[in-house]
């Protein structure tokens, strides 16, 4: 397919976004904070903090395969196919999608977005009514919605994440996008530099290691989160706790708002280096 006008400018968009990236430098605040949270977790014998961060990255693989593979999921990738059948009736696979423009694949993304963002905001704004089992399950339940986001990005792009190197790469996207603003454009570099490397698109070779200190920081917000909305879950306004639902779902669009824009400027660049890759 031809490389587009439209095409070019979501190209200049994405680098427009990357520079943007490049120039979150970490405030002397944000700087101090990573090395306390290095420290404290330097205070833990190696072969403890090995298995910690092991066992963190297995429950995350068993969690895309459980979206990937639960029945809500397959009807979202029904849903895909039928919706990219509307441009063009040939569509039979998650990989003809990229016959499509990239305005036609960013309507469909955008459309799972949207719905994702307001799954967060609800959610967000249920546990901010209190209660150790509403708190207690928000993490899980965000992590589902924003793995489940990022698995609905790749397949509106035309990738299917079913194949090993497909579900990696989704889980480093998913862990990108979840990382502060000031650590996001390293990452970013890193999955740029596991696409040029990759020796094959089906068998991932890379490395496996998804969790470390500095990815800690988000699970430590949400229990930022939590302490705030104890704190104002008892200054009701006709019987409602407004104060700490509205901490809860600000927090939690912000992190799906996050992870979405992570992810599909990804998918997009890597839907345009396709492009580019068949041109020349």
């Amino acid at each position: 397919m031809e490389f587009t006008n439209r095409d070019t400018k979501t190209w200049n968009e994405i680098s427009e976004w990357q520079d943007k990236l490049n120039q979150n430098d970490p405030t002397d605040l944000a700087s101090l904070y990573d090395k306390w949270l290095e420290h404290s977790f330097s205070l833990l014998p190696e072969d403890v903090q090995k298995q910690f961060f092991e066992k963190l990255d297995t429950w995350l693989f068993h969690l895309h395969a459980m979206v990937q593979s639960s029945p809500i999921q397959i009807d979202a990738r029904d849903h895909i196919l039928a919706s990219a059948r509307v441009f063009n009736e040939e569509i039979e696979v998650i990989g003809d999608l990229q016959l499509l423009t990239i305005d036609q694949l960013n309507y469909i993304a955008n459309q799972h977005i949207a719905k994702h963002r307001l799954y967060s905001f609800v959610q967000g704004g249920i546990s901010g009514r209190g209660g150790l089992i509403l708190l207690g399950s928000d993490i899980p339940a965000m992590t589902v919605i924003n793995v489940r986001t990022v698995q609905l990005i790749a397949m509106s792009y035309g990738f299917e994440v079913n194949t090993p190197f497909e579900m990696m790469m989704a889980l480093k996207v998913f862990n990108a996008g979840a990382m502060p603003k000031r650590l996001q454009g390293a990452a970013w570099e890193e999955l740029l530099r596991e696409l040029q490397t990759a020796e094959d698109d089906y068998w991932y070779m890379g490395i496996e290691e998804l969790t470390n200190p500095t990815w800690m920081e988000q699970p430590l917000k949400q229990l930022l989160k939590a302490v705030s909305i104890t704190i104002f879950r008892k200054k009701l306004m006709g019987g409602i706790p407004l104060i700490s639902m509205a901490i809860g779902a600000g927090s939690n669009y912000q992190m799906t708002r996050h992870v979405s824009e992570f992810a599909q400027k990804f998918y997009q660049y890597r839907y345009l280096q396709g492009k580019k890759a068949d041109e020349e």
